[in-house]
Parts: structure tokens; C-alpha cells; sequence
């Protein structure tokens, strides 16, 4: 029997032990005060005279972090997730029950504790016990503190165990969750209405993205996992819902990298009246208010480089400029599709499918460009190719009046100035259709409804999306997507190829 197995047979047995003395392991409820940092948050600022002054008897839960003996005493920490707790236990002031449950804890069990509240003679607050209940008896040992779950793909697999041992995970979500109620904040504050839209789709469509595909048993049809609400937003337009946003999940069938999870969070919002010009300065306001709420600053640092939001407004550059720029070409050489294609096979790169001016620009583009965007810029005048919901730029039908913003290398938003021309809007899933035929899986299918949603009238209007996932990598200083989602998709794998990476912290 290994080890592992010895500490999990020695942890069933104590259970019985519990139960053969009528003590439940598992009890339904616990009736409490606070948790371990509502008594640090309440009570830290009373020095050891005051807390005897007020005689303070607390029912306080938590997870056994770490058992002690000292002499007659014994000190036991639990904690919350959020901060730790001690209680100090004098045996002989204790009944038999509590004496039974103190003398077969495990670390990783759940207690409920009730006692006087104290500082000891080091000055740190205590819960001088009364009473202790067992609310849940551990049957696996915690992973060591500090090294038990060092493994990247077993905090992936057992996310559970990482917050459990690595309280900078837990903060990283916090952050996230905040980072998610600001924003909401900040558009209906604008008076957009948040809406839902469907994930399962009968047409995959508003990105280019190969879709997740599924079959309804009832209907007898395959639908899709939605690659994005874009569609179903705009059709709210028509509706007369002038101001739009949803933050939900979206599915592509796509590789799995850093920036990439085929899972992920998107925001979309959709203003009437406005163009992506507009929408460059709402997302500089967004963006940096979100900065002060979350972080406390216009600036944040992300892998050893300082981000400055505040410094507005952030440059805007087009995507031939930028190319031009990172390429050493010239204006005619960036505007020449032979010049583009011999760029990318000098440099060992696989030609886009198909490869036509607008997808060599972009393939080059992001080869040569994007990793040197690091400080917050606006990109525009993306390629019509691959723009099919964009209007065209003014003078020049080649391109369109759309941006990505681009921060730490990374794209962290992407709008237009939304197509509402209905005959424009088939046109281009003509083209789409016919790029499909060239190879190209990511190019959209025609949606017939949504231009005929078109035909009755969409106002002018600026939409967007930012991608929830990155942006919380940033405000968080993680390198790696899955460090910011709490469940990332991994390949499956056996319980003994897995492994269970815990090591015993001892106290068994």
C-alpha cells in the first residue's frame, strides 16, 4: 500500500471512529457568527483588555490549515480561504465529544468551533474553544502548502486543490469577478441593457471561427455552439433595443495556446447612432475606469512592463502603417499582394487559405506586428477579406471602419462601424461563401434572416467585443489565459496518469 493509500485508509478509519461514537462526519448545517476574516475584519483592532471587556463567545467554520501541541494546549488554525483563524484547546476543559473530534483531525477536515474570544499572551487572536463539531471529515490530504501543487496541468485539472493552497489563485478570480461587476456598472451606468442571446445556433456566425457542432435529439437537426451573439445583438437593433450588451460564453473550435481557450468570456455592446470612432473614446473611458475601480491606478504592470491607460489618447495607426513599420516595406510594397505573400515565405510562414490581399495583409501583419504593440493602441482600416460585417472606409472600398485594440501584444478588443446596407451585408456572405470554397473554414455561411432583419431597417451603429478572458490576464499579471479561467478544457486523462498531486503536509 503506498503512502497516499495508508493516509487515506487512516482518515476512513478515524471516520468510523466518529460514527461508532455517534458523531455525525458529515452533518447538514452549522449555525455560525463569522468566518476566520469576518473575525479579523470585526474584531483585530481590540487589544487583549478590550476582548476580555467584552466577552465575546463566537460559533466560528472553518478548514483545518495546520494542528499544534504545546504542552497541555493544543492550537489548531483553520481558515476560510480569505484568512486564518487559531483556536487554542485545553482538553480538560472540553467534553468528551469535542476531546474525541480534537483528537482525530486531520488537516483539510472542516470544524465548527465555538469558544471566548481572546489574544494570547503573543497577542494573536484566538478562539479559546468551548466546543468543536466535525463538519466534514477529509478523506485525501491537502497538497503541501507550498509545493504539493507546483505542477501547472494538475492546478489546471484540480482547480479545487489550487485555491485551496495557493491564496494568490483565489485573489486572481476576486479580481476577475470585480473587474466583470465594474464593468457591467459602467454600461448600464451608459444605459445599455444587458440582454441574452442564444448559445445554440442553427447558423454559426458573427466570427471567423470554426464551430463546435451538436444534434438536437427532439428536432433532429445539428446545431452549433455560438462563436459569437454578434448576429442576434444586431437583430435587437432592428428591434429597436438601441443599446445593447451581453457578457457570456463563447465556443470555437479552435487550437489552444496562452491567448486561446476554446471556451472563453466575450463582452459584446452595440450603440445605435454611433460609429467606431465613438467607440475608440468610450473604450478608452471604459478601460481606464475600470483601471482606477479595480487596480487603484491608470497604469498597471503586466510581465515586467508598465501599461500606461491614462495617457490619452492612445495612438491609432492603420494596419498598413503598422506593417509598414515592422515589415521595412514600403506604401506601394505593403499595398502589392505578391509582395505580402513572398514576406510571409521568406520568412518560413504558412500562406493564409485563401490568399488574397486581405488575408496576406493580416497574416503579416500579425507576424510582424502584434508582438511589438505593447503599450494600449488602436489598429484600423482592417481588410474588407476579412471584415463582412464592417463598413467600408470612405474613399477606399478595399478597407473598412473597424479596429482592434491591441495591449501587451495582445488583442484585447474589436469593433466596427456596423454594415447595415442589407444588399451590401449578402454581397459580402457571397464572398465569404466563396472564400469557403477557396478553403478558408472560418469564413462565415449565409444567415438569409439576418439580412432580411436588415431589410427593415437597422439604424447606424458601433459594435463591439472585448475579450473578458485577456483582459483579466492583464489586470492580473498572468501570462497564461488558463491561469484566469477557473475550469479550462484539458485533455482527458486517466485518474493514475493524472496523478493526484498531493503530498501529505503531516499532522496525520
Amino acid at each position: 500500500m503506498s503512502e497516499l493509500e495508508t493516509q487515506i485508509q487512516n482518515r476512513r478509519d478515524k471516520r468510523e471512529e466518529l460514527r461508532r461514537s455517534g458523531l455525525e462526519p458529515y452533518p447538514r448545517r452549522f449555525t455560525f457568527d463569522l468566518e476566520p476574516s469576518g473575525v479579523h475584519e470585526r474584531y483585530d483592532a481590540l487589544d487583549a483588555d478590550a476582548l476580555e471587556a467584552a466577552g465575546l463567545d463566537l460559533s466560528v467554520p472553518g478548514r483545518v490549515r495546520a494542528v499544534r501541541r504545546h504542552g497541555k494546549a493544543v492550537f489548531v488554525d483553520i481558515s476560510d480561504g480569505i484568512a486564518k483563524l487559531q483556536l487554542m484547546a485545553r482538553p480538560e476543559q472540553l467534553g468528551e465529544p469535542d476531546v474525541q473530534v480534537l483528537g482525530l483531525l486531520d488537516l483539510g477536515d472542516y470544524v465548527g468551533a465555538r469558544g471566548r474570544l481572546m489574544r494570547t499572551r503573543t497577542g494573536e487572536l484566538t478562539l479559546l474553544l468551548s466546543g468543536l463539531t466535525m463538519l466534514t471529515k477529509a478523506l485525501r490530504p491537502l497538497p503541501e502548502k507550498w509545493h504539493g501543487l507546483a505542477d501547472v496541468e494538475a492546478r489546471y485539472r484540480q482547480r479545487y486543490l489550487d485555491l485551496v493552497v495557493n491564496p494568490e489563485t483565489r485573489r486572481t478570480f476576486e479580481i476577475r469577478a470585480r473587474l466583470i461587476g465594474a464593468l457591467r456598472r459602467e454600461l448600464d451606468r451608459r444605459g445599455f441593457l444587458e440582454v441574452e442571446t442564444p448559445m445554440l445556433q442553427s447558423l454559426a456566425g458573427g466570427a471567423a471561427a470554426r464551430p463546435f457542432v451538436t444534434h438536437h435529439n427532439t428536432l433532429d437537426i445539428d446545431v452549433y455552439l455560438r462563436i459569437a451573439p454578434e448576429l442576434y445583438l444586431k437583430r435587437l437593433l432592428v428591434g429597436g433595443l438601441h443599446r445593447v450588451y451581453e457578457i457570456n460564453r463563447n465556443f470555437r473550435n479552435e487550437g489552444i495556446s496562452t491567448q486561446h481557450n476554446p471556451e472563453f468570456t466575450m463582452l459584446e455592446f452595440y450603440t445605435a447612432y454611433a460609429d467606431y470612432e465613438e467607440l475608440m473614446d468610450l473604450t478608452e473611458e471604459i478601460l481606464c475606469s475600470l483601471a482606477e475601480e479595480v487596480l487603484g491606478s491608470g497604469e498597471m504592470v503586466y510581465q515586467g512592463t508598465t501599461l500606461e491607460l491614462a495617457q490619452r489618447p492612445w495612438p491609432r495607426l492603420t494596419i498598413r502603417d503598422a506593417v509598414k513599420r515592422h515589415a521595412g516595406l514600403s506604401q506601394a510594397q505593403v499595398d502589392d499582394a505578391t509582395v505580402l505573400r513572398a514576406a510571409l515565405q521568406e520568412r518560413g510562414l504558412e500562406l493564409p487559405a485563401p490568399d488574397d490581399y486581405g488575408h496576406l495583409l493580416m497574416a503579416l501583419f500579425e507576424e510582424v506586428a502584434e508582438p511589438h504593440l505593447m503599450q494600449p493602441t488602436f489598429v484600423l482600416e482592417h481588410p474588407v477579406e476579412v471584415s463582412p460585417f464592417a463598413k467600408p472606409t470612405p474613399g477606399d472600398a478595399r478597407f473598412t471602419e473597424r479596429f482592434e485594440l491591441y495591449l501587451a501584444g495582445m488583442e484585447i478588443a474589436n469593433a466596427f462601424s456596423e454594415l447595415n446596407d442589407p444588399d451590401l451585408q449578402a454581397e459580402r456572405f457571397r464572398q465569404q461563401l466563396a472564400a469557403r470554397d477557396l478553403g478558408d473554414e472560418e469564413a462565415h455561411r449565409f444567415d438569409a434572416d439576418f439580412v432580411r432583419a436588415l431589410e427593415y431597417g437597422m439604424p447606424p451603429a458601433g459594435g463591439e467585443g472585448i475579450g473578458i478572458d485577456r483582459l483579466v490576464m492583464l489586470f492580473t499579471d498572468q501570462s497564461s489565459i488558463r491561469d484566469v479561467i477557473l475550469f479550462p478544457l484539458m485533455r482527458q486523462t486517466t485518474d493514475e496518469e493524472a496523478g493526484d498531486g498531493a503530498e501529505s503536509e503531516g499532522g496525520e
